[in-house]
């Protein structure tokens, strides 16, 4: 509780919004309304924003804008939000991509990061003519990627002789003004000991009070194993703050009872053959139901549902088991950002301030 909780919001640079349903949702894929957004968010509390990315249609997301020219944007267009761009080894070079990153880091004044994404949707790699790896393997070749990226940024002279990567004497000029960040997803075994490892920020999928202590072991766990700080913790969460716990209850079961079940079954199918091909059988979306799915990273587990006074006492509930940030989602963005700075961060901010004293 040292720190204050910090927040992010998923950029809806992808079209039907953050939950798969055909419920209105009031948010839009285009720039102009992102624009906006970013702006509102960084004066709403808000400290991180994260571009999604997806490099083929599928699933409810027919359109989606890519991730670091969309992130580049809303860095020009604001003036403090960091802005988090997903990208997928096996897909980026690290090279390129820290050459993108110094520049995109040098025009916003040190608010680029990234998000290594090790890869869950099979069919994009092979619609790509990519080889589409083992899922431990995925994790092998990300740890290897992000080991490149921190050495380029910071290292005069880069030599890598990895199984994935080969780097000869590379050296990037200009470096960036500040090392960006660098976050990663994954909630198996093998994501878990990769964090610790190497990565700054882990995120997790929607977890409840459980979830979330045994992932934070883990990863403190893997990080002392080589003499490294903890990687910071980020939780997802799709947020629904009404005025009353009814109105946020009936929202939930709305959106629900409006999913699109062939999207949201396609979906499913795609993506948890990435927990059922581990050892263990630990991994994303392994345990989600349908209703878990409909908000495609699991968001209602997290819980924050109701009025200002509940979200915000299990947000610092969430803070004191050790969650740095939360990654959230809304159903109408512009309203709901809004909402929630002067509705629910304020109480958020007075409860840290008692837990502190």
């Amino acid at each position: 509780m040292s720190e204050p909780v910090k927040f992010a919001y998923w950029v809806p640079n992808v079209s039907g919004g953050l939950v798969t349903s055909s419920i209105e949702q009031r948010t839009d894929w285009g720039y102009d309304y992102n624009r906006e957004l970013a702006v509102l968010a960084e004066n709403n509390g808000f400290e991180y924003a994260l571009s999604q990315v997806r490099y083929m249609a599928s699933y409810g997301a027919e359109f989606q804008h890519e991730s670091t020219s969309f992130s580049l944007a809303l860095l020009l267009a604001t003036e403090r939000l960091k802005v988090i761009a997903a990208v997928h080894p096996g897909l980026w070079h690290p090279g390129v991509l820290a050459k993108l990153g110094a520049t995109a880091d040098h025009l916003s004044n040190g608010r680029f990061a990234v998000n290594v994404v090790s890869g869950w949707f099979k069919g994009e790699f092979t619609a790509l003519g990519e080889p589409w790896l083992e899922h431990d393997e995925r994790y092998r070749r990300a740890e290897e990627f992000i080991t490149a990226l921190r050495s380029i940024w910071t290292e005069d002279h880069t030599e890598l002789a990895g199984d994935f990567y080969r780097l000869r004497d590379f050296t990037l000029k200009p470096k960036p003004l500040h090392t960006p960040e660098i976050f990663q997803g994954g909630n198996s075994t093998a994501a878990r000991a990769m964090a610790g490892r190497v990565s700054d920020w882990y995120f997790s999928n929607g977890k409840d009070f459980e979830g979330v202590t045994e992932q934070i072991d883990d990863i403190r766990k893997s990080a002392a194993q080589v003499g490294r700080t903890a990687p910071k913790f980020g939780l997802n969460g799709f947020l629904i703050a009404r005025d009353t716990e009814a109105e946020a209850r009936d929202t939930l079961r709305e959106i629900v009872a409006k999913a699109d079940r062939e999207a949201v079954e396609g979906f499913g199918a795609a993506v948890k053959q990435a927990g059922q091909s581990t050892a263990d059988k630990k991994g994303m979306w392994q345990d989600s139901t349908f209703d878990d799915l409909v908000q495609y990273n699991d968001g209602f587990r997290t819980g924050l549902i109701g009025t200002p006074e509940q979200i915000a006492e299990r947000i610092v509930a969430y803070r004191k088991l050790g969650v740095d940030l939360f990654l959230l989602g809304f159903l109408h963005y512009h309203e709901e950002v809004e909402y929630f700075g002067k509705k629910v961060l304020p109480l958020v901010r007075e409860l840290e301030a008692q837990q502190t004293a």
